[in-house]
């Protein structure tokens, strides 16, 4: 095996190549067990050619345009640009993902286009921000993209869906054929119109953009989510987006400096929006901090498990949260909010819908856990706090929000910088 051609290229480009993609080239040769050794040559030619794999290219930051050139000479299909980050996406043979490693001087790695998830494994006054709310901080005009499954157009968010994007099914109207999007988007902004303001969350009047990029059973794939931010890096001063939210991550396979969803979260973040995600629901092991959370810039977000809802005495970090540290040693979280038994949205007939009835909170509402719940209410605060000073830099609404937690007791690498006490924003 040390003879084929692409384990070749591993020994000559290995730094071009994220493991991932290498696993694949390895699992590539998986049919030659069975094949005659004389055999192997031209069965590595006729497989090269027509096996495809999806990709992202990242060049060198000053050779994005001869670099996309040469991948646009390529017979590659389903071509994405994202001049944000000096990258691209492809779906290409093979043999042309061979050429381009060998003969495009430009590139500086190429990834294996790697499968998304989302994170899901009485929370307003538990964190406190309510008492934001009746200091007239709601989230007013401000705008929380969330970049996710969708958005169903919920009684709770009526007027306030500004814009809808769908890198899915390329519908223009608001939807989520999956819920999760849905219960993110109450969990930030819901004004609990439904429940006579029972299920509000921190933001009640922040205006929402809808970007789905992960499909009906709640995964993509990171070109798509890439794609999404992109989008929102595009059409920020159009829409006014101030804060990203996304619950929604994969294994942190490399550095954070080599990843390119975290290359995308960073530009972002470097173009004034603040940008919340996810941990990861891989706990109570360390190590287990998703990508892009792996991002030393953006807020990373844990879950706490609120046992008694508004007293905080006995909260403690949720078992299933990821732990730090991160792939590169740095420690994460970078604080808690709320994540088990989250009453949010309901986005009525959607896979969520139909596969957890037993979760359903009254006929608008659903009961859901994860760093995914965690997320959009710690948007949700952001956009309070966002309200009151809409000067405020990400770096300068992380540092309050880290400043304003309370520590639990538990390893840095659990809680951060501990539970957020939206409270202790009043006085700053």
């Amino acid at each position: 095996m040390l003879n084929f051609s692409m384990i070749e290229l591993i020994r000559r480009k290995g730094r071009k190549v994220d493991k991932e993609l290498k696993r694949q080239f390895i699992h590539f040769y998986r049919p030659f067990r069975s094949v005659p050794c004389f055999l192997h040559r031209p069965l590595d030619n006729i497989r090269k050619n027509m096996k495809r794999l999806p990709i992202i290219i990242e060049f060198e930051d000053d050779r994005y345009t001869p670099g996309l050139n040469d991948v646009k000479k390529t017979k590659c299909r389903k071509l994405r640009e994202f001049p944000s980050i000096s990258c691209c996406s492809a779906n290409l043979s093979v043999k042309n993902i061979e050429k381009l490693a060998d003969t495009c001087n430009h590139i500086k790695k190429i990834h294996y286009d790697r499968e998304v998830t989302t994170l899901l494994d009485t929370a307003t006054p538990s964190i406190n921000s309510d008492q934001l709310q009746e200091n007239g901080l709601t989230g007013q005009d401000v705008t929380i993209a969330v970049i996710d499954t969708g958005i169903h157009p919920h009684e709770d968010l009526e007027g306030r869906i500004t814009a809808f994007e769908d890198f899915v099914g390329n519908q223009t109207e608001p939807y989520d054929d999956n819920g999760h999007g849905t219960h993110c988007a109450g969990d930030a902004a819901g004004n609990g119109a439904a429940s006579d303001g029972q299920y509000k969350g921190p933001a009640p009047e922040a205006n929402l953009v809808g970007v789905k990029v992960l499909n009906k059973m709640g995964s993509g794939s990171l070109s798509t989510v890439i794609d999404g931010i992109e989008w929102c890096i595009q059409n920020q001063t159009e829409y006014d987006i101030d804060i990203l939210s996304l619950s929604l991550g994969s294994e942190a396979t490399e550095s954070a400096e080599d990843d390119p969803v975290v290359k995308a979260v960073n530009a972002a973040w470097d173009q004034g929006m603040v940008v919340c995600v996810a941990a990861g629901n891989s706990g109570p092991e360390a190590q287990t901090i998703g990508s892009p959370g792996t991002s030393p810039k953006i807020i990373t977000v844990g879950a706490a498990d609120d046992l008694h809802n508004t007293d905080r005495s006995d909260d403690t970090v949720a078992d299933f949260s990821s732990r730090g540290p991160t792939i590169d040693g740095l420690t994460k979280p970078d604080l808690l909010t709320p994540g088990v038994e989250i009453v949010s949205l309901r986005a009525p007939n959607s896979f969520l819908d139909k596969t957890n009835k037993s979760a359903r909170v009254d006929s608008n509402y659903v009961s859901l856990s994860g760093t995914s719940m965690a997320t959009p209410i710690c948007a949700g605060v952001a956009a309070q706090l966002l309200q009151g000073d809409p000067n405020l830099t990400p770096d300068q609404v992380k540092a309050q929000l880290m400043n304003a937690s309370e520590d639990l007791g538990q390893p840095s690498n659990a809680q951060g910088s501990g539970y957020l006490n939206a409270a202790h924003l009043i006085d700053s």
